[in-house]
């Protein structure tokens, strides 16, 4: 996952990289105001590489329409050669604050977001009454029927319904303890429609604790968007929630010395390439995940992470 919180000639090289050592997919999150855009990010990498998948990690329904959306993923679908996939998700803190937006009935919203996309990608002209979401004769003649769909989010009618619908379901950076609980509603709500998603476990991996300064400032949205049951795992109260939420006004660094070390443990990987590939393999003969994705620690040591993980990747 390629945070473009950098320069995006940062990003490029980095791309490029990836492709490089064998990653299928890279993954552009899209923090509003936090970092560059994410579509001019995806198109600058789609530009520059000639094999790599490219997608939203993720984008959110509230900032901008789902039709407006699913038009940016067709276009970078259509200059990458049909490389582009969408990734749904709620959005965060991190995203809809400084906007000043509440995420209201995220459930509907995503799923609304979906259907229209899914129509949309397909060819057909679409008119559409959600409660969220409304298009009248929306169409996009050039796009590919097949792109993929992604979902990535925490909360149990969300999985549900992302094993439902999605082709792929992202569990980015989640607890580590809670992942089967995870796994199980996204098979159910796949169950009920036959629907068979490939499932990416995304996590930071880092030699030792030593490493956790660069986690930390990003920990803080995760730990505040977190379900209530993992807050309540880890012990962290709710006025503690609200001291980060808080500091997080004046940027990530000012709420990072909030995040303690012992809430980090729970969401990465620690230790050698063999280590942390003995970890995977665990957590991949007890969950069956089709794929795996890196989240990067700290942009500024990217290289040398993405590097590693490859070689991670290669003892799996």
């Amino acid at each position: 996952m390629l945070s473009p919180h950098v320069p995006l000639p940062e990003i490029i090289d980095l791309a490029r990289l990836a492709e490089s050592l064998g990653y299928t997919r890279v993954w552009v999150p899209d923090e509003g105001l936090a970092t560059r855009d994410v579509f001019v990010a995806m198109t600058a990498i789609a530009m520059s590489t000639e094999r790599i998948a490219i997608g939203t990690g993720i984008v959110n329904p509230y900032t901008r329409h789902p039709a407006i959306t699913a038009t940016a993923i067709a276009s970078i679908d259509e200059i990458s050669g049909g490389r582009a996939f969408l990734a749904v998700g709620a959005g965060g803190g991190l995203s809809l604050a400084p906007l000043a937006i509440e995420r209201r009935h995220p459930v509907a919203r995503v799923r609304e977001a979906i259907e229209v996309s899914r129509r949309m990608f397909s060819g057909e002209r679409v008119t559409y009454e959600g409660d969220a979401v409304t298009v009248k004769g929306a169409a996009l003649p050039y796009a590919r029927p097949d792109t993929q769909i992604w979902f990535a989010g925490r909360g149990e009618q969300m999985l549900r319904q992302a094993g439902a619908l999605a082709d792929g379901v992202l569990l980015e950076f989640l607890y580590k303890p809670g992942l089967e609980a995870y796994v199980r509603e996204v098979r159910s709500g796949a169950a009920r429609t036959g629907n068979r998603p490939k499932l990416c476990y995304s996590t930071t991996v880092v030699p030792d604790r030593s490493y956790y300064d660069a986690i930390r400032p990003h920990m803080t949205y995760r730990i505040v968007d977190s379900p209530p049951a993992t807050k309540a795992a880890l012990g962290i109260s709710p006025e503690q929630v609200e001291a980060i939420r808080t500091a997080m006004a004046d940027g990530l660094e000012a709420a990072a010395h909030l995040v303690a070390d012992e809430w980090i443990d729970a969401f990465v990987l620690v230790g050698s390439a063999d280590t942390v590939a003995t970890e995977l393999r665990e957590l991949n003969a007890a969950h069956g995940f089709d794929e795996f994705l890196l989240v990067l620690a700290d942009m500024h040591t990217a290289a040398t992470q993405i590097t590693q993980f490859a070689a991670v990747a290669a003892a799996l």
